[in-house]
């Protein structure tokens, strides 16, 4: 592994955003969720997706803080251009768990 200064750290803008909308994605190659995520009033709205299928139904993402990357270039996944790149630790046969407070607070907030 390669060691990053804290300077490359601080680069990475990870924030606090609440998911606002999940949908289905069926065009994505393996099994994915697209989702609408609230940063705040400075940074906005933002689209990302997730194969996160195995472990999470829709219905109990929204509303749910989670953490992001929102510095990333836009990338487009099929039809679909995701804006931020949504943080999770990845298990065996890519079993995700979403990275989230334990605590509600104010979206936008910076992890550091």
């Amino acid at each position: 592994m390669d060691a990053i200064t804290w300077n490359d750290f601080e680069k990475v803008e990870m924030r606090i955003g609440t998911i606002i909308e999940v949908n289905d994605f069926p065009k994505a190659k393996k099994p994915a969720y697209q989702f609408t995520i609230d940063f705040g009033a400075e940074i906005g709205i933002k689209k990302s997706s997730a194969q996160i299928t195995k472990r999470y139904q829709k219905e109990e993402l929204t509303g749910k803080q989670i953490v992001a990357v929102i510095n990333f270039q836009v990338k487009q996944i099929g039809n679909f251009m995701s804006e931020c790149l949504v943080l999770g630790s990845v298990g065996e046969e890519n079993d995700i768990v979403l990275l989230s407070s334990d605590k509600k607070v104010a979206n936008g907030l910076r992890i550091g």
